[in-house]
């Protein structure tokens, strides 16, 4: 086989594995546009069911929600242009269908480069793959319950205390809130590449801790990126939780590295 042929085979084996992972995500996205959850009760305990409702489908019942818990009190979501709402809804639909899809999404990564990976590398992808989803899970639901109310009420506040009406487009409102769910379910991913770095022995244990002050500055520098304003308070929202898993991730690398060495 020349090296042609196997660049090919490669680029058909992504191509496939592409279009499985872009079906999947697009036939979440494409229900929740379409249907609505219709809530019904059994035994005190309150379960959905679909129906065809696309003008009230499930990514605008999620959008709603998210209005009723994270835009802070008197101010008002608004659309400016005709489609806004329905893109927003897109939007959201879309990220559902990321989150829900993400099982798919790191099943068809590791099967792409598992042929390139050596037997302990095999089982390192293996063993990150279900702690993975659950962090970027995690990354999602601190973001939603603790960072993204925070920083709308700090920003808006200022309007507040100049007796000013405040509102809010409803396309500026799902692309903040999105950017902070992914950049929050990716930066938890920090101490699973962490591990997996170490255990496939590119680095040793020592090194996280002999360059934490670097790394220090890195997130910093990364939470002032996505972050809107130059107080430095929201910053510390971001930069904080993601120090916090580095040091985590350093003390489990460290521990299993003693672990190994004493059995």
């Amino acid at each position: 086989m020349s090296e042609l042929e196997g660049i090919n085979q490669h680029l058909e084996e992504l191509r496939k594995r592409l279009v499985r992972i872009v079906l999947v995500v697009g036939g979440i996205s494409v229900f929740l546009l379409v249907f609505h959850a219709e809530p019904f009760q059994i035994n005190q305990f309150t379960l959905y069911y679909p129906t065809m409702e696309p003008t009230h489908n499930i990514a605008a019942q999620i959008t709603n929600h998210m209005r009723i818990n994270l835009v802070p009190e008197d101010v008002q979501l608004i659309q400016t242009a005709p489609g806004q709402a329905f893109f927003a809804q897109m939007y959201v639909a879309a990220l559902v269908g990321i989150v829900v899809s993400m099982p798919v999404i790191i099943k068809e990564l590791v099967g792409f480069i598992k042929p390139a990976l050596k037997e302990n590398e095999i089982d390192v992808s293996r063993t990150i793959s279900i702690p993975a989803l659950g962090l970027f899970t995690a990354g999602c639901v601190f973001s939603y319950n603790l960072v993204i109310p925070y920083m709308l009420e700090f920003l808006y506040r200022y309007g507040e205390g100049a007796g000013l009406v405040t509102f809010l487009n409803v396309m500026e409102f799902v692309t903040f809130v999105l950017q902070f769910l992914l950049a929050f379910g990716f930066s938890f991913q920090l101490p699973l590449v962490m591990y997996a770095i170490s255990a496939s022995g590119m680095v040793d244990a020592d090194f996280w801790r002999k360059n934490i002050r670097y790394a220090i500055v890195i997130i910093v520098i990364f939470g002032a990126i996505i972050t809107p304003d130059g107080t430095g308070v929201t910053m510390m929202f971001v930069a904080g939780p993601m120090i916090a898993l580095y040091a985590a991730g350093m003390i489990i690398i460290e521990r299993k590295e003693r672990k190994k060495l004493n059995t």
